[in-house]
């Protein structure tokens, strides 16, 4: 026992840090692995409640193809119609943008398996997302969740940078009652998304609403907003904007604080204007901060739910219904083997979008430093 002990305790020091890190290491297996593992195990199978219990039948890729050319196409997809001039025209423009960006990869040198790899996937699922809406929105076909998924990502996450870093700008100056508009801003991130959801649902309402009043007397009439696919989408998309929009804000505030004040004060003594600094100063300062806060806004913004569910139950049809919501619904069908099969196709989407931003954005806004 005495001999025993000293190797036991020496052991135990060695391999401190692994033990430490090991209770953790097994509650993220336990509860992220796990799930991921089964889930997976149902997109390619058929549930089915059975007596005493349920059954579940191994179907291959059945699920998968039903989403992808089969009787689910129209919902997970869209619905394509021919491509007129303005579609050929988008999809041209796009190809040529990405055989440009993919030969200039292989011509500039440093190639490597990865990287080509990376590149050939990240083209593809960009290439597929504009045929997507070459076919559905620029050909008046209508597009399904997949594409109204990236919509809600790409434009929403866009606007909201955009406003985050003006209104950061903006109070960033010394201008009066920068203090509580601070708070003000920020106020919108902590409420929940069904609380939002029902505020803007009330908002909304063009029958006993706020704005009601303003409708009317704008000639409007009773304005079915929910009954038209596009201002649908963009009444959730506002809504969603109103809530995270703060988030930008403070990150994008705090990053603008902590640029350096010293060639700023230089910059204006040597009469440069705002753009100038900006473009010159600000910008270059910011630039890590801004691409790591719209990976993380990205990440999130794929999980959108709460806002189409309260606000307009995924409709007017499927125009604001999304993967995670097509998802949701397939559950509570007890079509979990399809449920399963769309969170994995977002699953590839959302990552294949994050890993790509993240190396082609991210990492090289960090030259900046």
């Amino acid at each position: 026992m005495n001999a025993s002990a000293p190797s036991i305790a020496e052991w135990a020091d060695r391999h401190a840090g692994r033990i430490m890190v090991l209770p953790a290491a097994l509650i993220i297996l336990t509860f992220a692995l796990f799930p991921l593992i089964i889930s997976a195990y149902l997109s390619v199978a058929r549930f089915a409640l059975a007596p005493g219990g349920f059954k579940l039948t191994f179907v291959g890729l059945l699920n998968y193809r039903k989403l992808l050319v089969g009787t689910q196409q129209y919902h997970f997809l869209g619905t394509f119609q021919s491509l007129g001039a303005v579609a050929w025209i988008f999809l041209g423009l796009v190809t040529a943008a990405l055989l440009l960006w993919f030969g200039r990869y292989l011509i500039g040198g440093g190639v490597t398996v990865a990287g080509t790899i990376g590149r050939f996937v990240s083209t593809a699922l960009a290439f597929g997302i504009a045929l997507l809406i070459a076919a559905t929105i620029l050909a008046d076909g209508f597009p399904g969740t997949f594409v109204t998924t990236f919509f809600y990502v790409i434009v929403g996450v866009a606007i909201q940078f955009l406003l985050g870093l003006g209104l950061a700008l903006l109070v960033a100056r010394p201008i009066y009652g920068r203090s509580f508009f601070r708070v003000a801003f920020f106020v919108p991130l902590m409420v929940t998304p069904v609380g939002i959801a029902y505020t803007f649902r009330m908002l909304a309402d063009m029958q006993k609403g706020p704005f009601a009043p303003i409708s009317r007397a704008l000639g409007l009439g009773e304005w079915a907003w929910a009954m038209e696919p596009w201002s649908a989408r963009l009444i959730v998309l506002l809504g969603d904007t109103w809530q995270w929009t703060p988030f930008m804000f403070i990150v994008l505030l705090a990053a603008v604080e902590n640029q350096p004040r010293e060639q700023v004060e230089a910059a204006h003594i040597d009469g440069a204007n705002g753009l100038q600094i900006f473009r010159d100063i600000t910008w270059p300062a910011i630039a890590p901060v801004a691409a790591t806060v719209v990976l993380i806004r990205l990440i999130e913004a794929f999980k959108i739910v709460d806002l189409p569910n309260v606000l307009t139950g995924g409709g007017p049809g499927l125009a604001t219904e999304t993967m995670t919501l097509h998802a949701f619904i397939a559950w509570r069908t007890q079509d979990l083997g399809g449920s399963a099969a769309i969170g994995y196709i977002l699953l590839f989407a959302s990552t294949v979008t994050c890993i790509s931003f993240f190396n082609y954005v991210v990492q090289r806004s960090r030259r900046y430093q």
